[in-house]
């Protein structure tokens, strides 16, 4: 089954509240890495991990490299689920 960008992001927004330990998270296609305090690079990994887990896909290091920004990981993740 499909899922929107809409329902991507809402997937994404309890892993990022979960691997951050932060339940004020709230996502959107517009959030950068910026946006988050506890988006380092050491959260940034355990994030791909969860996210891969949560949508049951494995991402290319190339891949996650680009990833500072919500619109880039729907965009990965739906190339994966499509």
């Amino acid at each position: 089954m499909k899922k929107s960008d809409e329902e991507i992001v809402a997937d994404l927004n309890a892993v990022f509240r979960e691997v951050l330990d932060n339940q004020d998270i709230a996502l959107s296609l517009a959030t950068v890495q910026d946006d988050i305090e506890e988006w380092d690079s050491l959260a940034h990994i355990q994030l791909v991990l969860a996210i891969g887990r949560k949508f049951g896909v494995q991402f290319t290091t190339q891949e996650v490299v680009g990833w500072d920004s919500v619109s880039a990981i729907v965009e990965s993740v739906r190339n994966h689920l499509a």
